[in-house]
């Protein structure tokens, strides 16, 4: 995919904005070419410099940013030169696929294997031996606790680790394991 394509597709654009906010989408989106100061982007981005860098530094967290440091030989201050390195943002997108996908699968054990009772009053939620503990009554409002069916939300989660095992071309954990 080329660097421009990246960087307009919807998904890459979610993900960027997700990572550096609202006041860091400007720097996220538009990188310029070769290296870069944080003072440069600030003034051609008409943004607060602080911003810039936290941008920076987040994407630099995530492996989408790389500096150098130049000490001034006069004042002994370091300029930071920035580079963009979006190459990685499919692998970074991958991952955070894998790890969608084991999150998913640990909460539907945990709802498969679990028992809960709602409060339809309040819309809290309880397991069974906190719901047991109250007496079946909810702690906010007193109102009985209602025993709940998750049968729908395990299925949907069942559907949806489905499709992220066939997106990222993973076997189940019981089929791989048997």
């Amino acid at each position: 995919m080329a660097f421009e394509d990246l960087l307009e597709d919807p998904v890459i654009q979610k993900y960027l904005h997700e990572l550096v906010g609202p006041k860091g989408m400007p720097v996220a989106a538009a990188p310029p070419d070769g290296e870069v100061t944080d003072e440069e982007l600030a003034e051609d981005l008409d943004l607060e410099l602080n911003d810039v860098r936290r941008a920076l530094f987040i994407l630099y967290e995530n492996d989408l940013a790389t500096y150098r440091r130049l000490r001034d030989e006069d004042s002994g201050w370091l300029t930071y030169l920035w580079t963009f390195e979006y190459d990685n943002i499919p692998g970074n997108l991958e991952e955070e696929m894998h790890r969608l996908l084991d999150a998913l699968e640990q909460r539907q054990e945990y709802e498969r294997h679990h028992e809960f009772y709602l409060c339809e009053v309040c819309s809290i939620r309880f397991e069974f031996g906190e719901a047991m503990d109250f007496g079946f009554e909810c702690p906010e409002c007193g109102s009985p606790l209602e025993s709940m069916e998750n049968g729908r939300l395990v299925e949907s989660m069942r559907e949806r680790i489905a499709e992220l095992r066939d997106e990222l071309n993973v076997e189940h954990r019981e089929e791989a394991e048997a």
